[in-house]
């Protein structure tokens, strides 16, 4: 809403054209300390106004920063994520290329591990039979011979050829109880639970869960 302002007359004369009021006359001269006064007044005066200023452009300047951060970290949370899932995914691709090649060279090693998890479980039964790939057949034998032997399993530990096998796979049987054991599966839930994983944390960067126990080996 404008304001009006009324005008002011300098000087006001009566009906005689006597002097009713007159500005007060203008200083023609000004000492230096009024000089130097007025000097510092107007300097002050626009310190202040030059700080305030700053003042709205640093205001200004901080909520610029503040909406470009906004704006910035779901940027940076999904990069990150996406680089830690990459990086799990490389990790991943290169595990299951160590696996496979300690498989080939020491696919007996699953079974002894195997039978040393159980020995608990498989103690005190007459019999425990082994399914494994035939080409395997007699590399298992001997292993589970030994691994038997150092359990203290006292009873009949038998391998057998099954064709359905491939790989280092593998099957326990003994009594009720039954155990296996396939290097693709165990891959594939590897896999899946790392996917899972990833899923679960999403852009909060959440640490994994480490697995417990012997991946893969599994009663069934």
């Amino acid at each position: 809403m404008n304001t009006v302002r009324k005008f002011d007359f300098d000087t006001v004369f009566d009906g005689e054209g006597q002097v009713l009021s007159a500005p007060a006359p203008r200083k023609a001269f000004y000492t230096p300390g009024e000089v130097e006064q007025v000097r510092q007044d107007a300097f002050a005066e626009g310190q202040k106004a030059a700080l305030q200023q700053a003042e709205i452009d640093q205001a200004q300047c901080l909520e610029g920063i503040r909406f470009a951060i906004e704006r910035a970290l779901p940027l940076l949370a999904r990069a990150a994520h996406e680089h830690r899932a990459g990086a799990a995914e490389l990790a991943l691709a290169a595990a299951r290329k160590i696996a496979d090649s300690a498989l080939e060279m020491f696919p007996e090693a699953p079974v002894k591990a195997a039978l040393e998890a159980l020995s608990n479980e498989v103690h005190g039964h007459p019999r425990l039979l082994v399914r494994t790939p035939e080409r395997l057949l007699e590399r298992i034998q001997a292993v589970l011979d030994t691994t038997a032997e150092a359990v203290g399993f006292p009873g009949q530990v038998t391998a057998v050829a099954d064709p359905r096998l491939e790989g280092a796979a593998f099957v326990f049987e003994w009594g009720d109880g039954k155990a296996a054991f396939d290097p693709e599966q165990a891959a594939q839930r590897v896999t899946a639970a790392l996917h899972a994983a990833l899923a679960s944390e999403g852009l909060h960067a959440e640490p994994l869960i480490p697995a417990q126990g012997i991946e893969g080996i599994e009663n069934v």
